[in-house]
């Protein structure tokens, strides 16, 4: 057995499982277990630690799938490779780990078990929605047009230039877009973010963004050196007093702002709070930038303009994309601010990638001149009403008192708090093993970590799985609170209001 035990917090950020993997994977990796060191059986492990045997097993399973480990029928758990020291002639490999240092991206959950999975994890549309034979149509309407060979060629950093005047004038007419603005295609909103970070966020600058946050987001501007200051998310949106605190105290370069159905807690900010934001970042001479891609996505309530039509000039910049309403694979967003930036933006952008795909932008210019846009958005916006009534009484009725949750108009994704002391990412493979999943609130935390946080992403579930996960993940969350000596009454949970 090894000396001595490894030290875990429940309080850390880091799931319990994840901890002890890196635990192993540190001492396997600086030879203090070589090769052919017998690991603990997992019940063995699970009781000098005080966990729960799924959750050793879970970290097991981690060293398994990255080789570190391998498991022998009878004998145990092994590390992996010959003992010994190198042989002669033998060429060492390099250390990738070492070269690349640690990765800012969370964990992959544990294997979720085989068998149909009630996946809560995604924020995607469902695929089941997609218009097939409409696709098909344009397609052939597309590589069948006169601007088939020039689409196959070589294109413009800016975009595909029919698409693009599209866009622009869409924006023009709706008020998105000034005189002075210019719009440029990226492959996603995604690529817009880094080509923002790259033009305007040089290391050891801030950004400030909500908390919880998209994954992606935070860990791009990680990745690439940027000190992250997180302000909390309520259920009216990001909070204005932590905002103004962290522009005051950090006097960050950009500010990230999702008004409508936050990802991952669905929130969207109310009127008045607009106006205080764009207020900020004016006074504060912070770059602005408004991540508007679930806007189309609204169920219920009045829509409300975007910050960048708000703000009466074009120092705000707009995102927007058809990843969410449309076909995610297409990859194919755009983004609209000062001509200055954006020509800007395209250079760098034309020695990353070149240009977005022309053949995806072709298709969704076909595809929305042609009506058939229209008409999908009107069958995304009838399915994501239904999927998220269940989701809101799957909830309600589902998950015990003491657990909260948001009330989203719209979007993908729902939030949820468990009761105290329950972690999300402890309860998730108890989660998994009854075949459902969703995503801890471990991998939005920006400097804030809930540990009872997860999301519930509900746009690709058909009404029925929403209910039976959520049902599922009521039951588990009252085992675990019924197996601790406190005892409580469980009722459905309230809303967060």
């Amino acid at each position: 057995m090894m000396r001595p035990l490894p030290q875990l917090d429940p309080s850390a950020p880091l799931p319990l499982y994840r901890q002890l993997y890196e635990y192993f994977r540190g001492a396997i990796k600086s030879g203090d277990m070589p090769a052919g060191f017998r690991l603990p059986a997992t019940r063995e492990l699970a009781g000098l630690l005080g966990l729960n045997r799924t959750t050793v097993s879970s970290a097991y399973d981690l060293l398994v799938s990255e080789g570190l480990i391998s498991g022998q029928v009878g004998r145990g758990s092994f590390v992996a490779g010959e003992p010994g020291p190198s042989g002669a002639g033998r060429t060492e490999r390099l250390d990738w780990d070492l070269l690349l240092g640690p990765s800012s991206e969370p964990a992959a959950s544990p294997q979720a078990p085989l068998g149909e999975m009630v996946s809560f994890a995604s924020s995607r549309p469902s695929a089941g929605l997609f218009p097939m034979e409409a696709v098909r149509r344009v397609c052939e309407e597309v590589l069948t047009g006169p601007r088939a060979a020039s689409i196959l060629q070589l294109g413009s950093p800016g975009g595909y230039e029919p698409l693009r005047q599209f866009l622009l004038e869409e924006a023009r007419r709706s008020g998105d877009a000034s005189p002075s603005d210019d719009l440029m295609i990226t492959s996603g909103c995604q690529q817009a973010f880094d080509l923002l970070q790259r033009a305007l966020v040089p290391p050891g600058e801030t950004v400030v963004m909500e908390d919880p946050v998209y994954p992606g987001l935070k860990n791009l501007f990680r990745l690439a050196g940027a000190n992250l200051a997180g302000a909390p998310v309520g259920p009216d949106g990001i909070s204005l007093e932590h905002l103004r605190h962290a522009i005051e105290k950090t006097r960050p370069r950009m500010l990230i702002v999702t008004p409508n159905f936050q990802n991952p807690t669905g929130a969207t900010l109310p009127l008045p709070a607009r106006h205080a934001v764009l207020d900020l970042a004016a006074r504060s001479g912070v770059v602005l930038v408004e991540n508007d891609i679930y806007g189309d996505l609204r169920y219920t309530g009045e829509p409300l303009p975007t910050l960048k039509r708000m703000g009466g000039s074009p120092d705000t910049v707009l995102l927007r994309s058809f990843s969410k309403v449309a076909f995610p694979g297409l990859r194919v967003g755009w983004a609209i601010g000062p001509a200055a930036l954006i020509a800007r933006l395209r250079e760098i952008k034309q020695v990353t990638d070149l240009h977005t795909d022309q053949l995806s932008q072709a298709v969704m210019l076909r595809f929305a001149e042609s009506g058939r846009l229209a008409e999908h958005t009107a069958r995304m916006r009838a399915a994501g009403t239904e999927r998220l009534a269940a989701t809101l009484a799957g909830c309600r009725d589902g998950l015990p008192v003491g657990t909260r949750f948001t009330r989203p108009e719209g979007g993908m994704n729902l939030w949820v708090r468990l009761p105290e002391p329950l972690d999300a990412g402890d309860l998730l493979p108890k989660v998994q093993r009854e075949r459902v999943t969703y995503l801890p609130g471990s991998y939005f935390t920006v400097s804030r970590h809930e540990p009872g946080g997860l999301r519930l992403s509900f746009a690709g579930l058909e009404p029925e799985k929403i209910r039976k996960g959520i049902a599922v993940l009521g039951e588990v969350v009252r085992n675990e609170l019924l197996g601790r000596p406190a005892s409580r009454s469980f009722e459905p949970a309230p809303a967060m209001v």
